[in-house]
C-alpha cells in the first residue's frame, strides 16, 4: 500500500494519534497512582505521628517521652525505611529504625498544622517527612514530632503499576487500531462504489455516477456527472460535424464521377483513370468516417444491455452481399444455432457482420462461412449459466488470406486501403471498433477453408452486462 494512498494515511494517523493519547494517559496515570499512594502514605504517617502525640510528654530536663508507639514492626528495625522522631532544643527521642541517626530539621518554622516535604535522610534514603510542632503542656517547651518512610516503596509501588499499566495500554493500542482501521475501511467503502462508476464512465460516455452516495461524497459525484455530460455533449457535437462533412462530401464526390464518365467519353481515358483513382480514395475516407462516427455513437450506448440473435443477423447480411457483383457467385453457409445471441444492437450487429462478410465475399474464391458457438457451459446447465458464457462468432472464407504481419498491420493502421492495399483493411478496423465498443475482441488467424478466419469474442462480463 503506498504511502500517498489516503487509506494508509488514515490508518497511519489513526495509530499514531491513539499511541500518543495512550502514551499521555499512560504518564498522566502514573503520576496519579503515585499521588494517590503518596496520599495513602501521609494519611498512615499521620495516624502513627498522632499516637506518638497522644502520649507525649517532656520529663524535668525537656526530653520528650511518649507513652504509646506505634505499632509497626518496621519502626524497631534498623534502615527499615520507616520512622519517628522527637525532639526539643536540647534532646530528642528516635524510633529503633533510626538507630543511631537524626532525621533532617525542618528548613523553615513548622507550625501547629502537619506539613509535610521531601528530603534526603539517613542511611541515604529520599524520605517523606511529615512533621509538625507540638507542646504537651501550655506555654512549655515547643516539640518537634516527625514521621518519615522512605519514598523507594512508593516509586516502586508507581513503577510496578506502570508496568502493568503499559502492558494493558499497549493491548488496548492494538485493539483501537484495528477498531480505526475498519472505521476507515468502512468509511471510504463509497470511494470503492464511485471507483468503479468512474470504470463504467471511462467505457461509456452515457454511463453516470448514481445519485445514492453519502452527503460528503454527492457534490463530487455531481460535479463528475457534470463534466460528463459535457464531454458527452462534445463527442456528439463532434460526431455530428465528422457525419455531416462526411455526408457533405458525397455530393462533391458524385459531381466528380459525373465528369470522369464525361472525359472518358470524350477521350481523356488516363485523365479519368486518375481523376476516378481520387475519387475512389476519397470515397474511402468518407464511409471510414461515417462508419466512425457510427462507432462513436455505439460506444455511448454499447453498456445498455442490447442484444441481438446472432443467426437472424447473419442471415440477413448475407442475403444483401449476394445481390452485389462480389457475391452473387459465392457460396454462403450459415452455422449459427438459433439460440445464440450476442451483446449488440441488432442494426449494431448488422454492421459488424456486413463489414466482416463483405471483405470475405471480396476475397473469397468459391465459399463464406459464417458460424458461432458459445463455450463455457454444458448443455444441461444452459438454464442456469447462459449470461455466464463466451459467445463466439467466426467468419471465414477460402481466398488467399492474409500473413500473420499483414493482418495485424491491417488492423493497427485503422483500415485504410490507401496505406494498407488490398485485402482485409477496412472492414477489418471498422469491425474490430464496432466489437470492442460492446466489450468484444476480434482475432485474425488462418482459416481450415484456406483463407482468413475472423473470429469475434465477447466474454461472459460482456454477455452477463447484456443480459
Amino acid at each position: 500500500m503506498s504511502a500517498r494512498s489516503l487509506r494508509m494515511r488514515f490508518l497511519l494517523g489513526g495509530a499514531a494519534t491513539i499511541f500518543a493519547a495512550l502514551a499521555i494517559s499512560w504518564l498522566a496515570l502514573a503520576f496519579l497512582f503515585e499521588r494517590h499512594i503518596e496520599r495513602r502514605a501521609v494519611a498512615e504517617l499521620t495516624r502513627d505521628a498522632q499516637q506518638l502525640v497522644a502520649g507525649l510528654t517532656l520529663d524535668e530536663r525537656d526530653t520528650p517521652r511518649t507513652g504509646t508507639v506505634p505499632a509497626d514492626s518496621r519502626f524497631s528495625q534498623p534502615a527499615s525505611g520507616l520512622y519517628w522522631q522527637l525532639s526539643t532544643t536540647q534532646s530528642s527521642l528516635r524510633s529503633g529504625s533510626l538507630f543511631d541517626q537524626p532525621l533532617p530539621p525542618p528548613t523553615t518554622t513548622t507550625g501547629d498544622a502537619w506539613e509535610t516535604r521531601t528530603a534526603r535522610g539517613p542511611f541515604n534514603q529520599r524520605l517523606l517527612l511529615l512533621e509538625r510542632t507540638v507542646r504537651p503542656e501550655q506555654d512549655g517547651t515547643p516539640v518537634l514530632v516527625q514521621v518519615a518512610q522512605d519514598r523507594a516503596a512508593i516509586r516502586a509501588a508507581r513503577n510496578e503499576f506502570a508496568r502493568e499499566l503499559a502492558r494493558y495500554l499497549a493491548l488496548l493500542w492494538l485493539v483501537l487500531s484495528i477498531a480505526a482501521g475498519l472505521q476507515v475501511h468502512l468509511g471510504l467503502r463509497p470511494f470503492r462504489r464511485v471507483r468503479e462508476e468512474l470504470a463504467a464512465l471511462k467505457e461509456s460516455p452515457s454511463a453516470r455516477l448514481t445519485a445514492d452516495h453519502p452527503s460528503e461524497i454527492k457534490p463530487l459525484a455531481a460535479s463528475i456527472n457534470a463534466l460528463a455530460d459535457a464531454r458527452e455533449a462534445d463527442l456528439d457535437a463532434a460526431s455530428r460535424r465528422a457525419s455531416d462533412l462526411a455526408h457533405g462530401l458525397k455530393t462533391p464526390l458524385a459531381a466528380l464521377s459525373a465528369e470522369s464518365r464525361r472525359a472518358r467519353e470524350a477521350g481523356a481515358g488516363e485523365a479519368a483513370d486518375g481523376l476516378d483513382r481520387a475519387i475512389a480514395a476519397a470515397r474511402v475516407a468518407v464511409e471510414a468516417e461515417l462508419a466512425r462516427s457510427r462507432v462513436a455513437k455505439i460506444r455511448a450506448t454499447a453498456r445498455r444491455g442490447a442484444s441481438a440473435p446472432a443467426r437472424l443477423a447473419a442471415e440477413s447480411v448475407i442475403g444483401v452481399v449476394e445481390r452485389t457483383d462480389f457475391g452473387a457467385d459465392r457460396v454462403f453457409e450459415v452455422e449459427i444455432p438459433d439460440t445464440l445471441v450476442v451483446p449488440m444492437a441488432p442494426e449494431d450487429l448488422a454492421e459488424l457482420l456486413g463489414a466482416l462478410v463483405e471483405n470475405a465475399a471480396r476475397f473469397a474464391r468459391r465459399r463464406v462461412r459464417v458460424s458461432g458457438r458459445e463455450e463455457g457451459a454444458s448443455p444441461r446447465d444452459a438454464g442456469t449459466t447462459a449470461h455466464h458464457t463466451t459467445r463466439i462468432l467466426a467468419i471465414e472464407d477460402d481466398g488467399p488470406g492474409l500473413s500473420t504481419g499483414r493482418a495485424e498491420d491491417v488492423l493497427a493502421r485503422g483500415g485504410r486501403l490507401d496505406e494498407t492495399g488490398p485485402g482485409h483493411g477496412l472492414g477489418l478496423s471498422i469491425a474490430r471498433e464496432l466489437a470492442e465498443a460492446t466489450g468484444g475482441s476480434l482475432t485474425l488467424h488462418p482459416s481450415v477453408l484456406g483463407g482468413l478466419c475472423v473470429t469475434v469474442q465477447w466474454s461472459p462480463a460482456a454477455t452477463e452486462q447484456a443480459a
